[in-house]
């Protein structure tokens, strides 16, 4: 039986081959990739392949983002299913809401209908922005981030990353206030998990929405990811109301296009002390000017 090392990592043997010669067989640490249920009152919203840990955030960041939840004070009892002897436990999620709160999970079906198996029955990525826009109050004023701080944000998140240290097979994401202070940081195989975990975990907090007894402390201001920009990432950084998204990776069109319209401001190619810069570059200290001038949209810093 392999041996255990925490909830998110496991042992599995391997033989390394080069040039035809076979090595002897080792030991190789390796994430885990489980399949996570999420229920809303006993009915299945989603299933997604998560590393094991954080399943309460995740489960409250993935309602925040599809819009089934605004806020903590949403949420009754999070707690897993079955029993603890049994095999599989804490691979389904059940979410009851507060007393009085009805969560409307139908809409996560309406929302994804955009997927590639439907484009061809007319769905364009406006009418997706569009549709996701009418649930997203527009993001407002906030404090701007320097853009040093988004230059250093990945190398801060690398420093995070002990299961990708050990595995190399994680993505992460990290959740800082606009003075640096780091408010949320996880890792997951799938690189959604990941920003599911940390905006839900200061969902949890009352971090994020409109709560009745909110957070005392700095707010969200800039969500970091390891891997890309897709429309998705963006999708959640507005919908948690993030106002800067800085990723190590590229951007996809859809992502620059939302970004543009739902007032995130979105950083690319975060590394080495520089960034593409795409949108609203007010949000970024030391930046709109630049892009103001020179280019009316992004600037390479």
């Amino acid at each position: 039986m392999p041996e255990v090392r925490n909830r998110g990592i496991v042992e599995r043997p391997y033989r390394r081959v080069t040039a035809g010669a076979v090595a002897p067989a080792r030991q190789d640490v390796v994430a885990v990739e489980e399949p996570l249920e999420i229920r809303v009152a006993g009915d299945t919203v989603a299933i997604t392949m998560r590393t094991p840990g954080a399943d309460h955030a995740l489960a409250a960041g993935f309602l925040l983002a599809e819009g089934i939840i605004r806020s903590v004070d949403d949420l009754g009892t999070l707690s897993h299913c079955g029993r603890t002897d049994q095999e599989g436990y804490g691979n389904a999620l059940d979410v009851l809401p507060a007393p009085g709160v009805h969560l409307s999970w139908e809409r996560v079906t309406a929302s994804r209908r955009g997927t590639l198996t439907s484009a061809a029955c007319g769905v364009c990525g406006r009418e997706q922005i569009d549709d996701l826009l009418a649930r997203i109050e527009p993001l407002g004023e906030a404090p701007p981030v320097d853009a040093a701080l988004v230059a250093s944000a990945p190398d801060r998140l690398r420093a995070a990353q002990q299961a990708f240290e050990r595995t190399g097979g994680t993505h992460a994401a990290m959740v800082l206030a606009a003075d640096g202070t780091v408010l949320a940081v996880h890792e997951d195989v799938g690189r959604h998990n990941a920003v599911d975990k940390v905006v839900g975990a200061l969902v949890l907090a009352g971090a994020i929405g409109p709560c009745r007894t909110p957070s005392p402390g700095p707010r969200p201001a800039l969500l970091v990811v390891s891997g890309r920009s897709s429309f998705e990432m963006v999708q959640k950084a507005a919908m948690a109301h993030i106002p800067v998204l800085a990723s190590v990776g590229a951007a996809s069109s859809l992502a620059v296009d939302l970004a543009e319209r739902a007032g995130v401001a979105l950083a690319t190619f975060v590394r080495g002390g520089s960034f593409n810069l795409y949108t609203h570059g007010q949000r970024i200290r030391g930046t709109a000017s630049t892009v103001e001038e020179q280019t009316g949209g992004g600037a390479l810093l």
